[in-house]
């Protein structure tokens, strides 16, 4: 008994021991990421907001200090206007399409009854998601050519040559034609995620709404869409974000034009900051980039919590 006593008072402390060293090894470990993501994410963040308070030169490094006037610049720039309204128009077109759109097909697909078709119906609509953007825009950027184009030609095919114009040449047209191509190229990767949220619903519940008489429209709003209300808010974060840091497809497609027209905040911030040299003026652009993803972002998520602590 004295024996086993005694070996109980020696394993005590080690055993405490290993767990404060397991503690502070994790803790080293986190502390490494911490200091990870403060140098290159929320440095970079404060040091944004510093930078728009100066007007820098980014050729000879020369820095004047002069406050907010970044700010009340991006008050009176038509442009800034212009390219926020398609930032947002950019943004309510993805949510109709590569939500609620997604979410419908990723319903529609998930119904089939061979898994064989659902597979196949799966990558046909992934495809355009990988291929890159830059291609993708290129590629939109010859079918929308006013001549050789196949839209146009198309259109001259099937008698409807009065719809027949320079899409991305044209004021009007030009943010529209974008917008149309970005859809259809992030349409497949948001009815993949929809999918797999729908794969994880049990089916006992369709079984369960088929015995209570209930067709697929009730199914799809009484059973899918609750249970998949997670994967739509994320989505809806993700796509709202999104539709603020659009670059690629306006630089490859029009750079901002006709006469500014199509121009968003990420495409003027890059025109400001790296070819007229406003460098402080374009961290402003991009602080309101910054601060418009953070509060519908947080916004959403609030909701979407408060969502679950209702039901």
């Amino acid at each position: 008994m004295e024996g086993a006593a005694l070996s109980n008072a020696k394993g005590e402390p080690a055993a405490k021991a290993g767990r404060r060293f397991r503690h502070w090894g994790s803790l080293r470990w986190v502390a490494v990421a911490v200091i990870l993501v403060g140098w290159f994410v929320y440095y970079p963040i404060v040091d944004n907001f510093i930078v728009s308070t100066t007007d820098e030169d980014i050729f000879t490094g020369e820095t004047t200090n002069i406050g907010l006037a970044n700010y009340e610049r991006l008050l009176h720039d038509p442009v800034v206007w212009v390219a926020l309204w398609n930032n947002t128009l950019y943004a309510l077109i993805s949510i109709v399409f590569q939500v609620g759109g997604a979410f419908v097909l990723a319903a529609l697909i998930e119904g089939l009854g061979s898994e064989r078709q659902r597979r196949f119906w799966r990558a046909v609509y992934f495809i355009p998601s990988a291929i890159s953007i830059t291609v993708t825009g290129l590629l939109f950027y010859f079918i929308y050519q006013p001549d050789i184009g196949l839209l146009n030609a198309g259109l001259r095919r099937i008698g409807l040559e009065q719809l027949i114009q320079p899409w991305l040449g044209g004021e009007h047209t030009a943010i529209y034609a974008i917008i149309a191509m970005s859809q259809w190229q992030g349409f497949g990767y948001s009815t993949l995620l929809f999918a797999i949220a729908i794969q994880k619903i049990p089916r006992d519940l369709y079984d369960a709404a088929v015995m209570d008489g209930a067709g697929p429209l009730r199914r799809l709003w009484s059973v899918t869409l609750p249970l998949t209300r997670e994967m739509t808010g994320l989505m809806i974060i993700v796509t709202i974000t999104g539709a603020f840091q659009v670059f690629n497809e306006v630089m490859v497609m029009t750079a901002g034009g006709p006469n500014n027209r199509s121009q968003v905040l990420g495409t003027w911030l890059y025109q400001q900051g790296f070819i007229q040299n406003n460098f402080g003026y374009g961290a402003a652009i991009a602080a309101v980039i910054f601060a418009v993803t953070m509060i519908t972002g947080a916004a959403q998520l609030w909701y979407t919590r408060r969502r679950r602590v209702e039901l």
